[in-house]
């Protein structure tokens, strides 16, 4: 006989967005965005990247002289869109150096899968610069976003399939780095700081033993906000730990050392691996 109370469905932990939510919910979040890029990149078949990292500020040259125009015609003070113009060459760079190496990973034709795909943190500015360049050249490319309160997304030109939002910044850094077979790195603020020196502290360490070659691009910036060798003068770190870096001005130079790097070290060694 029936009772008169009605049968219960309760909700399976999984589904119970205010479990997954609080902080017991905490190690699930944190494994599914590892388990759920894992899978993806598998789907895809994306074997190893090229990382480019730099301020999220930067513009294109055609933003930035529409906005120096927009200036001269107000009659307004024209010097902070003369420094975007300049800042804008390194966005052209990253554009035509993205292009160029995704056109170089295609022509190897590696029957192993996706081989050095572009990937950027999927937001604006020098990460845009190399989703779009990739896109130009007819390349999937990846964009490892993060949610944060001043980004809304990402970019337009990262491939949809390859599109990614973290909430956890160490689970996105893993996945820049696990994949990674080259770094590339522009001007940029704390975050491409951030990004350099952990890279940099991984291999000197040896907690990353696959050989990465690091790339910062214009040696203007760079040779003023960050003097390595007086780091050597005080003897807090060795000579040696100088050619973890290449500083180039020149994308036939950055292609050229990159492509040849990756060749010799990369091409053989299918796959992600720190």
């Amino acid at each position: 006989m029936s009772s008169g109370k009605t049968q219960q469905y309760p909700a399976k932990a999984y589904k119970d967005e205010d479990f997954i939510n609080a902080p017991e919910g905490r190690p699930v979040r944190i494994l599914s965005e590892y388990l759920e890029p894992k899978a993806r990149f598998a789907e895809y078949n994306v074997q190893d990247t090229i990382l480019f990292f730099g301020s999220a500020r930067i513009r294109s040259r055609e933003e930035a002289e529409a906005e120096l125009d927009a200036l001269r015609k107000a009659g307004d003070d024209e010097t902070p869109a003369l420094n975007k113009l300049k800042l804008s060459e390194y966005y052209e760079s990253t554009r035509e150096l993205a292009a160029r190496l995704t056109q170089w990973s295609k022509s190897l034709r590696d029957k192993s899968g996706r081989r050095f795909v572009i990937c950027t943190g999927g937001g604006p500015g020098i990460m845009e610069a190399a989703n779009r360049g990739a896109s130009e050249a007819h390349g999937d490319n990846i964009g490892l976003g993060i949610s944060l309160p001043f980004e809304q997304g990402n970019n337009p030109w990262v491939t949809h399939a390859l599109s990614f939002e973290f909430h956890y910044f160490f689970t996105r850094k893993f996945w820049f780095l696990y994949l990674a077979k080259a770094l590339v790195l522009m001007p940029g603020g704390f975050g491409t700081m951030d990004e350099l020196f952990e890279t940099l502290t991984l291999l000197q360490t040896g907690k990353i033993k696959k050989r990465v070659p690091v790339v910062l691009f214009g040696t203007e910036y760079w040779d003023r906000v960050m003097n390595l060798e007086t780091m050597v003068e005080f003897g807090t770190i060795d000579a040696k730990d100088l050619d973890l870096i290449y500083r180039t001005d020149s994308v036939d130079d950055a292609f050229a050392y990159i492509t040849r790097e990756l060749a010799e070290h990369a091409l053989p060694h299918p796959g992600g691996r720190l």
